[in-house]
């Protein structure tokens, strides 16, 4: 018989050995995420279908939670909150932001310098660093309805028709979140942005300016293509915060005025820990997670394809 050839030992540098290294460094962050985010899940999942007030066994109910949730006029009201959420955590921010980033890159970059751009866009971004108990606390003092500032200030410029109780109208309240909202998340986009736009071809403006375009024909039809992926990664990431949103309606309205400010997250929290009904509030939460999952993956899928049309159009 013919003897069979010995097998070839893998080089130290060969690609298979690197990727196997890889995949050690990726372990530690694999068994992170298993710990910390799929066994809660999964935990949260199983009460979910119990009945529990947190002390004692916990009854198998199977879907009745969901059933109640379905029904549940307070769990929708507080998604509908959420809604307006998602406009002021990611519309508002990703349009005001892209116009502000854009304006700082090519306006204030090129004729004041980037040193006063980079001071512009810390100072944007600051809202996203500060912890949001604190700005929560701050806020509640500039919208006191006795002397907060911002009625002190309508007060001064002769507008004293315009006070209101901020916080605590259940006609303004939620409008006043969403301001302070939109404070917290403009910084991101525009971060975002202003990163996604220095990848821009200037040769592409140039051309297009020797041709008569104007600045915005440029921006629309020009900058708007090139970071087509910047956009999805912003909407995706602003909407999942706003649906997520929880610490600045706790810090500033703990959901009131009778519910006029509850958003899904502070709603499952109260039905958790406040009310005890344990499985109620772990479907509430279940429900959130897999909501936020499929948007997750859908600007992920987004983004993706964003990309690949770069790429094919670049070959």
């Amino acid at each position: 018989m013919r003897a069979r050839a010995p097998r070839a030992l893998r080089a130290p540098g060969a690609p298979g050995a690197q990727r196997d290294s890889y995949a050690l460094f990726l372990l530690p962050g694999a068994l992170a995420f298993l710990t910390v985010i799929v066994v809660p899940f999964l935990m949260n999942t199983g009460v979910s279908f119990t009945d529990w007030q947190g002390v004692g066994s916990p009854s198998w109910s199977g879907l009745a939670n969901y059933r109640e949730l379905v029904d549940d006029t307070e769990f929708w009201e507080s998604f509908r909150h959420s809604l307006f959420m998602v406009v002021a955590m990611a519309a508002i921010p990703t349009a005001v932001g892209l116009v502000l980033a854009a304006a700082l890159f090519d306006y204030v970059g090129k004729h004041f310098g980037s040193r006063i751009a980079a001071v512009l866009r810390a100072c944007f971004y600051l809202p996203q660093v500060l912890p949001i108990a604190v700005a929560g606390i701050v806020w509640s003092w500039i919208l006191a309805p006795d002397n907060g500032s911002l009625n002190e200030l309508l007060e001064a410029v002769g507008l004293g028709g315009w006070r209101q109780d901020w916080l605590g109208d259940p006609d303004v309240a939620l409008y006043s979140v969403m301001g302070v909202m939109v404070w917290v998340q403009l910084g991101f986009p525009l971060v975002v942005f202003m990163a996604g736009l220095q990848r821009v071809d200037p040769q592409l403006h140039e051309a297009a300016e020797l041709d008569g375009a104007g600045w915005w024909r440029r921006f629309r039809h020009i900058t708007l293509p090139q970071i087509r992926p910047e956009l999805y990664v912003v909407l995706t990431w602003c909407t999942i915060a706003a649906l997520k949103v929880f610490g600045a309606v706790y810090v500033l309205t703990k959901g009131g005025p009778g519910g006029a400010t509850d958003v899904p997250s502070y709603f499952s929290f109260t039905t958790f820990f406040e009310k005890t009904q344990v499985g109620y509030g772990a479907a509430i939460s279940t429900v959130l997670t897999v909501i936020i999952l499929a948007l997750s993956l859908i600007g992920l899928r987004l983004q993706t394809r964003a990309e690949d049309a770069e790429e094919g159009a670049r070959t």
